[in-house]
């Protein structure tokens, strides 16, 4: 083998290592944020009610990923929704990574206290600002954690029907998503140490009514996920707005509202989301990628425009509009957007059938929580959909949402195939 011959050989060789995708790193934190004392809890706008006690604690719970230069943190919080204010000031104590790419959402739990400062008949708000700034402080120390704790990891990805008695559709049983969306973190030997469980549903089974104070029946999807060896769990929620909530229906007509029924559904969204993700391959280079842009959206209900008058929001905000964080995100062959609010399930099939990847996921309730939002058609069409017109932006949002995702979408990279 002559000289030429030889350098063109170890050229090949150091291009072809050069060329090598780089190691996906991933860590998870969980920060305990229940209040001491207790505090009153909500399930919507309006008065919050008392507690006397707690069924499993609310908690804070970042999961950061990275490969290349490119680090996302995905946050879940246990409040009824996470408002952009406070998203901004985690994002502000956080500056080992870009605020564009800390993503913070919300499981929904109506049994935790006031996040946003609603206001009660009298103008009075039950919100603490101690506990919100120690809310603050415990996330943004969960995502430093999890930056400072990133280790080599394997990904799996996984998408299938949860089966058994989960969730339905409060206003039209059969209308809502039964897909589950699992991402699963596995360690240098294999074995999971963290799983991310994306539904569609409402923590409600306790709902703010009953003097408890919980994490509903995410809490027990996390000691589930545990107990099943997938590691520590983290839950986004999806489209689950008019209304798709927990399958709590008794033979007798009832519903059980109890601690042993959130105990029971998130049990079996464990086991379901174990199962779904057991077989799917494993990949040490998936492909990381994130892209983040400022969303409007006007604000053409007059109840919310009130509302956006009475709660605090950021310096500077438009008078009849809100702004929020949009978020896409490509994971090997997963792209996932973030949904600011409730969305309707109809509006959750059509982006994922027009997103880009094998599996598509949305984060519903994600760098805040703006109402429902449903399409021009159903705004304010059907008696049943009343509520729910009332408490969203306006008919305008989804037409608006939606074109800016797919736009999102299509300007980006694609997903790895």
């Amino acid at each position: 083998m002559n000289l030429l011959q030889t350098s063109l050989i170890l050229l090949v060789f150091a291009t072809s290592l050069g060329s090598a995708p780089a190691q996906f790193r991933a860590a998870i934190a969980v920060k305990n944020v229940t209040p001491e004392p207790l505090l009153p809890v909500i399930g919507g706008i309006g008065k919050a009610e008392p507690v006397t006690q707690h069924k499993g604690d609310l908690t804070v719970r970042a999961l950061v990923m990275a490969q290349d230069t490119n680090v996302v943190a995905i946050v879940s919080t246990d409040f009824l929704g996470f408002p952009g204010l406070l998203g901004d000031r985690v994002r502000a104590a956080v500056p080992e990574i870009p605020g564009g790419h800390i993503l913070i959402g919300a499981t929904h739990t109506h049994s935790a206290p006031d996040t946003y400062g609603f206001p009660d008949s009298q103008g009075r708000t039950s919100a603490d600002p101690k506990y919100l700034e120690l809310v603050c402080r415990r996330t943004a120390e969960a995502i430093k954690e999890a930056y400072a704790g990133l280790r080599p990891a394997q990904l799996k990805i996984a998408t299938g029907e949860a089966h058994g008695k989960i969730a339905y559709n409060y206003y039209a049983e059969q209308l809502y998503d039964p897909r589950c969306h699992v991402l699963q973190m596995l360690n240098a030997e294999g074995k999971p140490f963290a799983t991310l469980v994306n539904y569609a549903i409402h923590p409600e089974v306790l709902g703010n009514r009953r003097g408890i104070l919980s994490p509903d029946l995410v809490g027990p999807l996390y000691e589930e996920l545990e107990q099943l060896g997938a590691g520590v769990g983290i839950f986004m929620n999806s489209a689950q707005g008019g209304m798709v909530t927990a399958d709590t229906r008794l033979a007798n007509g009832g519903e059980a509202g109890s601690w042993e029924e959130c105990q029971r559904i998130g049990r079996l969204l464990a086991s379901e989301a174990v199962r779904i993700v057991k077989d799917a391959p494993a990949s040490s280079s998936p492909g990381l990628y994130c892209a983040a842009q400022t969303l409007t959206l006007p604000v053409d209900s007059p109840d919310m425009r009130e509302l956006m008058k009475a709660i605090p929001r950021p310096q500077g905000s438009p008078e009849n509009a809100v702004q929020t964080q949009l978020n896409l995100i490509n994971l090997g062959n997963a792209q996932i957007v973030t949904i600011p609010g409730e969305a309707l399930p109809n509006v959750g099939y059509y982006l994922k059938r027009k997103m880009h990847g094998k599996h598509n996921l949305l984060f519903g309730l994600t760098n805040d929580a703006y109402g429902y939002i449903l399409t021009r058609e159903d705004f304010d069409s059907f008696k049943r959909y009343a509520y729910i017109t009332r408490t969203s932006l306006g008919e305008r949002t989804e037409e608006i949402l939606v074109r800016e995702v797919l736009t999102l979408c299509d300007k980006s990279p694609r997903p790895t195939p």
